[in-house]
């Protein structure tokens, strides 16, 4: 969905590109576009435009990339606009006309499930503004007092006098009303279209082939570019010999960009310039890091867990030490969890075209203004002078949304082409491996003490992880303290009156980046195993254990019975099947899980059932809430067994999906989704549902072996998925 070059209104706002080659549409058609939408609406407000045909499109300012917010976000707009969905469209917000319009459509990162949870109030407040104008265009139209009118599903009418009408006819008198000050947003009672299940608008186009991805972009006269990095992080080229290379067929330049961090091939075909890359011998600079390992970022690690003090977190209370001290039993334990990489289907990229007055951009990212400002610092021109086309994203799990690595290279290259030659960079699978901005390796210790009941009696904890904040946004750490790699142990949802819990930061040369649930994506590995093995040291169901920890009130109680009654918990299961539970509140939301499985006795899992519950609060879209579990099991099951990235010489030895494996088809459980809100508040739906499987996985396990596993993954303790 791209905005063409002669216009920059919001009021036009089409779905093909320009300088297309070939006829092929850069863009997504969205179910409901058709040839009425042609014409010129009129803007409601900066989110409603209406068209004479009672067509009502709804802009989008975040990223697509399979999560379904395309849909459901303007769901919220569209439910207190009382509009007929089957006549709604959805456009991208354009990221140049946000730039020269101070910004107001706000936030567009596409990050920490925040699209609903920090949009939904505007969003709603967009809807519910635009309806009143309606109301008052009517009101003035047939001269009737304004309370008096009612709206539903895209008509407008008064029954006293008979009026009614659609939305295109009072559309252009109502983009005159006065915007009200204050409206009132709809009982989630009264709601019609938040809440209900309607298809995803991306999916057919996903489907059949037809959508399109940043890599996709093609246009008249375009070059190709390979690019290679030092494979050890934060080296640069000392020298290369491209005298083979230049000779090859189709190369047209070899260079080095941004002082040496990568060197570039550029051809008249990408294969071209990659072949020829191969052929290219480079000297590295490795920056003296070609020396570290595994096993010394593991030794670092380790002095730290071991190190005396460290970074209070804030929830800290009572006396930890004394309490333990005084406990019946003492339980400690430590954990390990290893780098990781995103590694989404579809692989960095980026396509540049620079103009005398402009610099076109496509690119599949998380944060389109992000991209559009590093493209514009590269190339030291004003912000306002480039265009980035959006298009939907092919995966991202926080990748494209914490850099913008990618995006600046092919500024770079564009920019020592011929002015006016567009330029395709695109990373290879390894490329895209090897210089990720990777999930932090870290290690827990806990400690804690039982009393003679059970019940948890101090507890002590202690995380040793890199900072992402520190070291890839240069953010201060407030006392030491960093609150994302600790997420999971600065709120306990367990009343334990003693309590403490510090935190060592361990940064090294390996790159750190957002990886899809960040903190949480790791902590309760450690956090709701340990849970566990105070149970079993209590000689307690680990479920009611949980629950006997937990006020009544306490919503992680409330998700968690939920799945524990959907799996039958207090019914034994099959004979040879064992269960695991786990619960998390990550993102302002709440869930837990249980995991079924068997295990034989060559170590291979079977997984048989997977039960998932969510409660967010508010449900907006139930399918796509249902996907992103699903998703989500996929993506912590994976990450679980296989999941690592391992340095050696100071370079990541893996490579591609064939030593970095991801679940298979054939390998996916039965899946089971509880969703459970409670109302009241808008939690966050696309990277909770990560948080509680990897403890329940591993909880599962123990119940079937006896062996707990505190490190990852689980291939390095002989087990495999059937």
């Amino acid at each position: 969905m791209n905005k063409p070059a002669t216009n920059l209104s919001r009021r036009k706002f089409l779905i093909t590109s320009t300088a297309i080659s070939g006829g092929f549409a850069l863009g997504l058609q969205i179910p409901g576009t058709s040839a009425q939408q042609e014409g010129q609406g009129n803007n409601i407000n900066i989110w409603v435009e209406i068209h004479a045909d009672d067509a009502v499109t709804i802009k989008y300012a975040r990223t697509e990339m399979g999560q379904g917010s395309l849909t459901s976000a303007p769901q919220l707009v569209a439910d207190e606009l009382d509009a007929d969905w089957n006549q709604v469209t959805i456009e991208y917000v354009d990221v140049n006309e946000h730039i020269r319009n101070d910004r107001q459509w706000g936030a567009m990162v596409t990050v920490g499930s925040q699209t609903i949870r920090l949009s939904q109030d505007y969003l709603r407040r967009a809807g519910a503004s635009a309806r009143a104008m309606l109301v008052a265009a009517a009101a003035q139209a047939w001269d009737v007092p304004a309370e008096e009118i009612a709206v539903a599903n895209g008509t407008i009418s008064h029954e006293a006098s008979g009026h009614r009408s659609g939305f295109g006819a009072m559309a252009e008198l109502a983009a005159t009303m006065p915007v009200p000050e204050t409206v009132n947003l709809k009982d989630p009672a009264d709601w019609h279209i938040i809440g209900q299940p309607f298809p995803r608008v991306d999916i057919p186009a996903s489907v059949d082939g037809s959508q399109v991805y940043g890599i996709d972009a093609e246009l008249p006269g375009m070059v190709y570019a390979a690019v290679a990095q030092c494979p050890v992080f934060g080296g640069t080229v000392r020298s290369f010999d491209a005298s083979r290379a230049r000779d090859r067929r189709g190369i047209i330049d070899i260079f080095g960009i941004d002082d040496g961090l990568a060197l570039v091939v550029v051809a008249d075909n990408w294969w071209r310039a990659k072949q020829a890359l191969d052929e290219i011998s480079i000297d590295w600079d490795t920056k003296g890091n070609e020396n570290v390992s595994n096993e010394s970022i593991k030794a670092f690690f380790q002095k730290n867990l071991d190190a005396p003090d460290g970074a209070p977190m804030p929830n800290n209370a009572g006396d930890a030490d004394a309490a333990i001290a005084e406990a019946d039993q003492v339980i400690e334990a430590d954990y390990y969890t290893p780098y990781l990489s995103h590694s989404p289907m579809e692989p960095m990229g980026a396509t540049v075209h620079i103009q005398e007055d402009r610099v076109d951009v496509w690119t599949s990212t998380q944060a389109p203004v992000a991209s559009l400002t590093s493209v514009a610092e590269a190339l030291g021109i004003p912000e306002e002078d480039v265009y980035l086309h959006r298009v939907q994203a092919g995966g991202g799990f926080g990748r494209r949304g914490g850099s913008t690595d990618y995006s600046r290279q092919a500024a770079l290259v564009a920019q020592a082409m011929p002015l006016g030659t567009p330029v395709k960079l695109l990373w290879t699978r390894e490329e895209d491996m090897q210089h990720d901005f990777y999930r932090p390796l870290a290690m827990y210790r806990i400690k804690a003490g039982l009393d003679a009941d059970g019940y948890i009696k101090g507890w002590r904890a202690r995380v040793a992880s890199g900072s992402i904040l520190n070291q890839m946004r240069g953010v201060p750490l407030s006392n030491g303290f960093d609150g994302i790699s600790c997420e999971g142990f600065t709120r306990l949802p367990y009343q334990i009156e003693d309590q403490f819990q510090d935190f060592r930061q361990c940064a090294t040369h390996v790159p750190l980046g957002f990886w899809r649930t960040v903190g949480w994506s790791q902590t309760p590995f450690a956090r709701e195993q340990f849970i566990d093995e105070l149970a079993a040291a209590a000689g307690e169901d680990p479920y009611y254990f949980r629950l006997k920890h937990m006020a009544e009130d306490e919503l992680s109680r409330h998700i968690l019975e939920k799945v524990a009654e959907a799996i039958g918990w207090d019914e034994a299961p099959p004979k040879g099947h064992f269960r695991g539970i786990a619960t998390t509140e990550p993102y302002g939301s709440f869930t837990a899980a249980v995991v079924e499985l068997s295990v034989n006795d060559a170590g291979v899992i079977n997984i048989h059932r997977v039960i998932q519950g969510i409660d967010p609060g508010h449900v907006v879209n139930p399918d796509n809430v249902k996907a992103q579990l699903e998703g989500a099991t996929v993506w912590a099951i994976s990450a679980a067994m296989w999941g690592e990235i391992t340095i050696e010489e100071g370079r990541v030895q893996e490579s591609n999906f064939h030593n970095y494996r991801l679940m298979r088809l054939a390998e996916m459980p039965v899946m089971e989704t509880v969703l459970a809100p409670t109302g009241g508040f808008w939690g966050g739906v696309g990277e909770p549902g990560q948080a509680p499987i990897l403890p329940a996985l591993c909880n599962a396990i123990y119940a079937a072996t006896g062996t707990r596993v505190r490190s990852l993954p689980l291939q390095h303790h002989g087990f495999t998925l059937a």
